[in-house]
């Protein structure tokens, strides 16, 4: 009997042993990781794993990070040695471009979409949609706004412009294109090329242009035409033996052509005929006639005043038509008419003495009472051969008592005041005895 005993006592030992070491009540609260997980391990390996010295180990979910310890212990006082937390992942701050923003969906969280945009004209550089990745960085790169569409500018609108009367430019004003920037709308520069507004515009076409520059150094250009046309007449010619001197461009509307004649000739017609805005020259036009000289007047001054300002006067006078220096001198002259024509110079003859004189001019007679006064007036002798060179004002410039050339004539008469304006002027027209 009391060997038996022992064992029943025995036995119910140990089940009560093994119960207990199956069902002991849980030491520490049972560990919960919000965002996580965690794997224990019971000192015994006992089926509840929050006993005493049981130790686990902290995990996180993707997009979450540990604050705190890794691992905790159930301890004595049935509580867990340390605190930790699973706590969501947080990227740094984005910064906000300048001249633009962003808006995410989660704020600087984990998994949080943050999409940039740019104010009206700028362009987004970068990377439009970033995401807050588990690493704690940014996908992509951060993006800026940038400056990059040119300013806008618009230029007048110019039409055809007509030269003033008289004038081969016009006066051309415009209103200065304002550009205007699409970002900022600041401009640092406007650059002219071409005449500004308010310039004298000459015929033929002007181009103007107009640059504008941004802070951010994008550039625009607009570009107009000035075209400036001139109303013209036909050409007007210097009629023969005659002299034409224009205004402006000698046919444009306003012009006006003075007309005159060479020594010795008279202008018939309009002395000045002006373009008109119907592109018809005004008055009729004029012609040059030989100088129609009165011998019929009743002194020797009045025959000279007629000439005055208009030819210079060669007055050969002999005793007699066969005198040998007057047929040598007057075969001379004949020979160089054009010459005498080109200084504005007639020649007259006195031939005889009195009473039996005469005087010629070309094939003009004067009446010997004439002849007579014209040597009385210039103290010219009757009996012997002399030449007598009067200038344009009638003044006595030199006497010749023997034949003179030609060519000795006309480097006296060259030096003359009133020729050196007439030489400029033929030489201008192209009057020459070449």
């Amino acid at each position: 009997m009391g060997a038996r005993l022992q064992d029943t006592l025995l036995l119910l030992a140990l089940t009560i042993y093994l119960a207990q070491g199956y069902q002991e009540t849980p030491w520490c609260s049972p560990i919960k990781v919000k965002n996580g997980y965690a794997s224990c391990r019971a000192p015994r390996g006992e089926y509840y794993k929050t006993v005493r010295g049981t130790a686990c180990d902290i995990h996180c979910q993707k997009g979450f990070e540990l604050h705190g310890s890794s691992q905790v212990i159930c301890q004595l006082d049935k509580r867990w040695s340390d605190r930790f937390a699973c706590k969501q992942v947080r990227c740094h701050s984005l910064t906000m471009p300048v001249n633009g923003g962003f808006k995410c969906s989660d704020g600087a969280y984990y998994g949080s979409r943050c999409e940039y945009y740019c104010s009206p004209g700028y362009q987004l550089k970068g990377d439009r949609i970033v995401t807050c990745m588990d690493r704690k960085v940014w996908s992509g790169k951060p993006a800026s706004c940038v400056d990059v569409e040119p300013p806008r500018i618009q230029c007048p609108s110019i039409k055809e412009k007509l030269a003033e009367p008289n004038k081969l430019t016009v006066r051309v004003n415009w209103e200065t294109p304002e550009g205007r920037d699409t970002a900022d709308g600041i401009l640092t520069d406007v650059v002219l090329s071409g005449l500004p507004p308010g310039s004298e515009f000459a015929e033929g076409d002007h181009k103007i242009q107009y640059t504008v520059v941004d802070r951010a150094g994008n550039e625009a250009t607009c570009r107009f035409n000035v075209k400036v046309k001139a109303k013209r007449c036909s050409k007007l010619i210097a009629p023969e033996n005659g002299y034409i001197k224009c205004s402006g461009d000698g046919n444009n509307y306003g012009a006006t052509c003075d007309f005159s004649c060479v020594a010795g000739y008279d202008l018939q017609g309009s002395p000045a005929r002006v373009c008109q805005s119907n592109l018809a020259w005004s008055g009729q036009e004029p012609t040059c006639t030989s100088m129609n000289v009165n011998v019929i007047v009743r002194t020797a001054a009045a025959l000279l005043d007629q000439f005055y300002e208009r030819r210079r006067l060669i007055i050969v006078s002999t005793p007699s038509g066969a005198n040998f220096f007057y047929r040598l001198q007057l075969g001379m002259l004949q020979q160089a008419q054009c010459g005498l024509d080109l200084r504005h110079v007639t020649v007259i003859e006195l031939v005889g003495v009195f009473p039996a004189q005469i005087g010629r001019i070309g094939r003009r007679l004067i009446p010997p009472s004439l002849s007579l006064q014209l040597r009385l007036l210039l103290r010219i002798p009757h009996n012997i051969f002399q030449m007598v060179i009067v200038d344009k004002h009638g003044m006595d410039k030199e006497r010749y008592a023997s034949p003179t050339s030609p060519s000795e004539l006309f480097t006296l008469i060259d030096t003359f005041p009133l020729r050196q304006d007439e030489m400029k002027l033929q030489a201008t027209h192209g009057h020459t005895c070449n």
